[in-house]
């Protein structure tokens, strides 16, 4: 089955109170849509990676008493999991989609991916278009937009998350919930397809 759009119903799952009614509207009608989004997207994502990718969600496993605020998917190049590697995340809290190219702080080399990062800061500076997003932890929605930044404060970004420890570095597109493209499946494939595809010279130069 394709890609169905998201709707209002699923950004008012993260409205839902206590965590197992909250955890089984994720189940109901967030999950199958990372399904369906794989199913368009999975065998794209080995062609354009250039090596074979595989399709994870969150399960929110660790969670006993707070409801999640977000969810998401991911494609990444192992298979057992991806926090501790370079991935593609697309995922939703109660007011926008996300879409990012994704290194958690849990990445065992990721001072080497940063050190790499700063080293070709010029070349990134370039692929990077202006009305992209940066993100520096995962765990909020806190992101500036990439025209608002200079080299010196990208490079100032990198070099943090190369120090320290639990400082993450998402790379992509914000969408406001109210924004119509998020309801038209093949427009926000593309849209997606798009994103993924003008980031991955950065995902290829850290696989290191």
């Amino acid at each position: 089955m394709h890609f169905t759009g998201f709707h209002p119903i699923d950004f008012e799952t993260f409205t839902i109170e206590g965590l197992d009614a909250r955890m089984e509207a994720i189940r109901t009608n967030i999950q199958p849509k990372f399904h369906q989004i794989s199913d368009d997207l999975l065998d794209e994502m080995t062609v354009l990676s250039e090596q074979e990718m595989f399709f994870h969600y969150a399960k929110h496993l660790r969670r006993t008493v707070n409801p999640p605020k977000d969810t998401w998917m991911a494609f990444c190049d192992n298979k057992r999991g991806y926090k501790q590697h370079p991935h593609f995340q697309i995922g939703l809290y109660d007011d926008r989609v996300f879409v990012w190219l994704a290194y958690l702080y849990e990445i065992p080399n990721k001072r080497n991916i940063a050190t790499k990062l700063i080293e070709n800061l010029a070349k990134i500076d370039k692929l990077i278009p202006n009305n992209y997003f940066l993100s520096f932890d995962h765990l909020k929605k806190d992101a500036v937009t990439y025209q608002t930044l200079n080299k010196d404060d990208l490079k100032s970004h990198l070099e943090s998350f190369r120090d320290v420890k639990k400082t993450d570095l998402l790379i992509g597109k914000q969408i406001s919930f109210t924004e119509p493209v998020l309801q038209k499946p093949e427009e926000f494939i593309k849209l997606v397809r798009d994103t993924f595809q003008t980031l991955m010279p950065i995902y290829r130069m850290t696989l290191v």
